[in-house]
């Protein structure tokens, strides 16, 4: 499948990458054949309508594209799209985007659907919102499921264009689309990954929390996991570190460049890389010289060596800003499959802890463009379900020079 995460692709409003630009006032005459369904405003008639109104244009232009091309499957939206330009989708984007969220749903009976929806089916269990707050905001470290708040934003409300909004639309819709990419009906790499660990309960939780996020809003998430950098593991690994430094510095920070600097980097990355070079083969990642360093290492010296180097401060990288490697780097490039790497590696670089994705701010120049060749020619293929090998091949020499400079120079 070479597909991947084009929902996560993130175009940033703040540094004015591209978007959708259509005319509002042509997107509400052509919003008519949306209403049944979505309201005149972009507000759901039913709970398993999803709320139009405050999306953001871009995702709403992307889904629609989806439709017509038949990437996501809907007997009822596939033959609505069909017919639909790439002007009209865009004024329809730039119609609902405008609307406001803060709206009471829209009454069945007005939108004229005739019926009221089927009432839902009585739970297994009550679903906790507090239990949902945590999985959205912390994730869940020991079954991989990233924090949805590093994409959606505090309380659903994201700030990147292409990544729908949660907030206000409904818990019911929610779930269902949840569901939906768990099952891999709905396709997307990402988000496939994400929820394939996750429960029916889990699901429901989410969907409690969204119901009413306000409700909790002034209360803690719970926790699914402790920190893995506790100050006990820090200081056993400070102490087995010694056999790192002549590689990796005394405090993480590689002196050499064509080795990778570990300060700062993520616990769970580092342990998940020792094991890989000690399991090496087809499943592992093979290296001449960290294969033998890490074949006596127990999972407990992984973890603790991993808590210590993550305590440290990583250093400035040696690149420089590069103006068409910042644009790739925040917003892919659609047409050649190429994700933007800011989705999964953060503004500044800075990894994503829950979901195992790597700091990479303040790496050296070269030891970032070893790596991307080594994906890119799959002599690397450790990275989970092959995400980062098929980006890779996708980019020029030019572009990796480009990337590497910009993302050795976030801070």
């Amino acid at each position: 499948m070479k597909k991947i995460i084009f929902s996560l692709l993130f175009g940033l409003s703040l540094i004015n990458v591209a978007s959708a630009a259509g005319n509002a006032e042509a997107g509400k005459t052509k919003s008519a054949m949306c209403a049944a369904c979505h309201g005149p405003t972009g507000i759901g008639a039913a709970p398993n309508y999803p709320n139009l109104a405050g999306q953001h244009a871009d995702y709403i232009v992307k889904q629609l594209k989806a439709f017509k091309d038949g990437s996501r499957k809907d007997p009822v939206m596939a033959p609505m799209a069909a017919g639909l330009s790439e002007a009209d989708m865009a004024d329809l984007g730039a119609y609902f985007a405008a609307q406001s969220r803060s709206g009471g749903a829209t009454d069945t009976a007005a939108a004229g659907t005739g019926a009221a929806p089927a009432a839902p089916a009585a739970p297994a269990f009550v679903p906790d919102p507090l239990v949902g707050k945590g999985l959205y905001e912390f994730g869940d470290n020991s079954r991989t499921i990233v924090a949805c708040i590093n994409c959606h934003g505090k309380d659903g409300n994201s700030d990147v264009l292409v990544n729908p909004n949660l907030s206000k639309q409904h818990s019911q819709y929610i779930e269902k689309q949840l569901k939906n990419f768990r099952a891999k009906d709905r396709v997307n790499l990402a988000m496939n990954t994400f929820t394939e660990n996750m429960t029916d309960e889990d699901i429901a939780n989410i969907g409690a929390y969204f119901a009413d996020t306000k409700a909790v809003a002034h209360q803690q998430g719970r926790k699914p996991v402790a920190p893995l950098a506790l100050a006990a593991d820090v200081a056993a690994g400070k102490a087995k570190a010694a056999t790192c430094t002549a590689c990796h510095g005394a405090d993480g920070n590689a002196m050499v460049p064509m080795y990778p600097k570990l300060a700062g980097q993520s616990a769970t990355y580092i342990a998940k890389q020792l094991a890989d070079f000690k399991a090496g083969g087809t499943s592992g990642r093979n290296d001449p010289v960290m294969a033998p360093m890490a074949a006596a290492l127990s999972e407990q010296d992984m973890q603790e060596l991993a808590s210590y180097f993550s305590a440290q401060k990583v250093s400035p990288g040696n690149g420089k800003a590069d103006q068409a490697g910042k644009k790739l780097y925040l917003g892919g490039d659609v047409e050649r499959e190429i994700t933007a790497c800011v989705a999964c590696h953060g503004i500044q670089g800075e990894g994503m802890t829950y979901a195992g994705f790597p700091a990479i701010g303040g790496q050296s120049v070269e030891y970032l463009t070893s790596q991307l060749e080594k994906f890119r020619t799959g002599e690397r293929a450790n990275d989970k379900n092959g995400m980062m090998r098929n980006i890779a091949m996708n980019l020029s020499k030019k572009d990796i020079a480009a990337l590497t400079q910009y993302m050795s120079s976030l801070k």
